[in-house]
């Protein structure tokens, strides 16, 4: 079966002051301040169902897996206009990255 092709692009990285405003002190000083897996305008095409794309972060991936799958079995998000197309990001709370996910 042929499933769409999906596409993530990386929309924005966001460190622990911007999101709480202070460092947390429980979050390491060895960390970069931004996640150091991903770049902000990154794209990455997912072409086979449950094919994590390679050079993706996994923990990323483990996210938005739901997502992709929905989108490349045709659902849509009715608070989007647009079809096809979701903003999420993955649930790292400290160090955040956000997505725009599109069935292309």
């Amino acid at each position: 079966m042929n499933f769409p092709q999906i596409r993530i692009t990386v929309t924005k990285k966001l460190s622990t002051k911007e999101v709480y405003g202070h460092p947390l002190p429980e979050v390491s000083d060895d960390l970069p301040a931004y996640c150091d897996q991903l770049e902000e305008g990154q794209v990455f095409t997912v072409e086979d169902l449950a094919a994590m794309p390679e050079g993706f972060c996994p923990w990323a991936w483990n996210d938005l897996y739901a997502v992709v799958v929905g989108l490349q079995s045709g659902g849509d998000f009715p608070w989007i206009k647009k079809k096809g197309l979701i903003y999420a990001c993955c649930t790292d709370g400290a160090r955040p990255v956000f997505f725009r996910i599109e069935r292309v």
